[in-house]
């Protein structure tokens, strides 16, 4: 059985929601005053990190519009040892992107095996001429400064390979680095102590020479007055006569 609809039900809908949007407050960007907050992933231009690029040619084939331009040539790389055979690799000559005909459909930056190009967010490259859409290499690889960093990695996922090597290795000279310090710092204090033994050792004569001195007895002031003024031995001559030796004189006399 089919459910009966009331007549005008549709048009109170509508009017609800009317009314729901109309009380809602209204936010307009002032652009270009006020540019937006765009998100990460936003395809705006490409990047091109010219180092990377080995001139493989499969963005230039992948892509649907073909505006992709690459020109290069060979270049022979003679033996690094001798004996050796001569090698050949590809130099770039020309890499530049008709945004006139392509549809960011992102499929040249999906398939470049060395991560040669890069999405960048700037949207504000319009121009007056057609012609001038075509941005060569060099224009490309100033779109790179403007790329945003790689998303952090899952927390929970396991860490690279390459990262534990390089880490193992940054803590191994890390720890080096330590015991060398600790092995100088105790070099330093070793010679140090030495140092100090060797001056005690200078200045041992001289405090065994003051201790000396030190226990050596000395006379006071007083005892060597006295003695000064005590007189000394004299003659018989020089001893005054006492009165007991003037009658024996007399009597021999």
């Amino acid at each position: 059985m089919s459910r009966l609809s009331i007549p005008g039900s549709g048009l109170a809908k509508g009017l609800a929601v009317t009314l729901r949007t109309m009380t809602k407050k209204t936010v307009t960007e002032q652009y270009p005053d006020v540019q937006p907050e765009l998100p990460p992933r936003t395809r705006g231009v490409i990047g091109l990190f010219e180092e990377n690029c080995t001139v493989c040619m499969l963005c230039a084939r992948e892509c649907p519009d073909w505006c992709i331009y690459i020109d290069s040539h060979k270049e022979t790389i003679p033996a690094a040892t001798p004996g050796g055979r001569d090698r050949s690799r590809n130099v770039l000559d020309r890499f530049a992107i008709d945004f006139s005909l392509c549809m960011y459909c992102g499929i040249c930056i999906e398939v470049c095996p060395f991560d040669a190009l890069f999405w960048s967010p700037e949207f504000e490259y319009s121009e007056t001429d057609i012609r001038d859409l075509t941005h060569e290499r060099d224009k490309l690889r100033e779109w790179m400064w403007t790329v945003p960093a790689p998303p952090a990695l899952d927390p929970g996922a396991e860490e690279p390979k390459e990262l534990a090597a390089a880490r193992k290795t940054a803590d191994k000279l890390a720890a080096q680095q330590l015991a060398a310090q600790q092995e100088t710092a105790q070099q330093e204090t070793a010679q140090q102590e030495t140092t100090r033994q060797q001056a005690a050792r200078a200045t041992e004569p001289h405090a065994d020479e003051q201790a000396r001195a030190a226990e050596q007895p000395t006379r006071p002031m007083g005892d060597s007055k006295q003695q000064t003024d005590q007189p000394g031995p004299t003659s018989d001559r020089s001893k005054p006569r006492t009165t007991g030796d003037q009658p024996d004189q007399e009597g021999r006399e």
